[in-house]
């Protein structure tokens, strides 16, 4: 029979025996934790959702307002540069 030598090539399928095993263990780890964490994504995804469409909204109303305020205020103009009414100039 064949005795294995403790050269380098022990050494190295030792190592890679542990790298294997870490891999394995950290594998378990993330698919132990997987759900939890695409929770928490989708709680950040939907908050930060949440926010953008909600400062979107909020700008674009703000523009309607002040477009509305521009068109009362040349209304008010046109009005001023007219005068009153009057049954002397109506």
């Amino acid at each position: 029979m064949e005795e294995k030598s403790s050269g380098p090539g022990d050494r190295t399928g030792t190592a890679a025996e542990k790298l294997r095993l870490l891999r394995q263990q950290e594998l378990d780890l993330w698919r132990k934790n997987a759900p939890r964490l695409r929770r928490r994504n989708l709680i950040t995804g939907l908050g930060i959702g949440a926010f953008v469409v909600g400062m979107f909204t909020y700008t674009i109303l703000s523009v309607k307002q002040e477009r509305i305020v521009e068109e009362l205020d040349e209304e008010s103009r046109i009005r001023i540069y007219r005068g009153p009414r009057t049954g002397a100039n109506s």
